[in-house]
């Protein structure tokens, strides 16, 4: 909790995040009640079989009720670093371990409303591990890989509409 918080209660609680209303003071002085949804940290992951490849993954999403191309991610555990968890998203999601992690950076997506910090991470080096990961239960996911071009091709195209996707493909 902040020193700005007056006060602090959690309205909902959930399996993937809180939500909280705050009675804050402003930096310029005034008071407010902000909702804040309380998020852990999440991974992006930019896994490149080669330097010009990158694997997508197509999943439903039924929030937009659609199927969408987009990069693997996932959200932190509370034992693990942002590295462990792009290793273990990459595996669940694409079915390869990568040797090589380059974090890229890390941005907040929504800051007006929502906490998590979505850090990416090129993968390379992708090896297939010893065991097969087990997907989340409410993931249903194919594994593709394209080149570069295409990849970026499908924001033009509005088969990728996600915004991590989007600026993940213009961090390469």
């Amino acid at each position: 909790m902040s020193d700005r918080t007056i006060s602090s209660e959690i309205i909902f609680g959930g399996r993937v995040f809180t939500v909280q209303s705050d009675r804050v003071h402003l930096p310029h002085g005034t008071e407010a009640t902000m909702e804040v949804i309380r998020h852990p940290a999440s991974v992006v992951i930019l896994p490149m079989p080669d330097p010009e490849r990158i694997i997508l993954v197509r999943q439903y999403r039924y929030t937009v009720d659609r199927w969408i191309w987009e990069l693997p991610a996932g959200g932190t555990d509370p034992s693990e670093t942002p590295t462990q968890a792009a290793t273990r998203e990459c595996h669940e999601e694409v079915g390869l371990v990568p040797a090589c992690l380059e974090r890229l950076g890390a941005f907040y997506p929504t800051p007006g409303y929502c906490d998590e910090l979505m850090v990416f991470f090129k993968a390379t080096d992708l090896r297939t591990p010893d065991r097969a990961a087990e997907p989340d239960p409410d993931e249903n996911i194919e594994a593709k890989t394209f080149t570069l071009a295409e990849a970026k091709n499908l924001l033009v195209t509005d088969n990728v509409t996600d915004m991590k996707t989007a600026l993940g493909l213009t961090l390469l």
